[in-house]
């Protein structure tokens, strides 16, 4: 299923954000599925609820954080957005997240496709739920250095 312009994934991506976290995911009122995929200028990843969750959204500005396009990001283990190294401290926020239903202020380091490390500052991670309290997995935002 591709989620890019999907309108039911791109509500559960916002209703869930601002159940949990209290404030908007995009604040423009007009902002879709289209914006958020194609324009929005923060990174959005999502990933399911697998025993080793697999990518399933990425928006065109974490496709450029982490150097894949969307066939190559999607069904990728989210685990590999990290390095070895950093892989225990990524679990532990994922606890986190699963306990509290979010983590706002996340600081860590990724590694591109190409190797490339990467800082990630100001995340907000949280929980997939629906409004019937269901999950379907976590996401994350980050801003995009410039």
């Amino acid at each position: 299923m591709n989620l890019q312009n999907d309108s039911a994934f791109f509500a559960l991506l916002t209703g869930s954000y601002r159940r949990l976290v209290g404030r908007p995911l995009v604040s423009d009122e007009t902002a879709d599925a289209a914006w958020l995929y194609a324009a929005a200028p923060f990174a959005v990843l999502a990933h399911d609820t697998s025993a080793d969750p697999l990518f399933v959204y990425a928006n065109r500005a974490a496709q450029a954080a982490f150097g894949y396009d969307w066939q190559d990001i999607i069904g990728m283990p989210s685990r590999l957005s990290a390095e070895a190294p950093e892989r225990a401290e990524r679990q532990r926020l994922l606890d986190a997240v699963a306990r509290d239903g979010f983590v706002a202020d996340y600081r860590g380091v990724r590694i591109a496709q190409s190797g490339r490390r990467f800082p990630i500052t100001d995340g907000v991670v949280w929980q997939l739920v629906d409004a019937a309290g269901r999950i379907h997995g976590q996401a994350a935002t980050f801003p995009i250095a410039v």
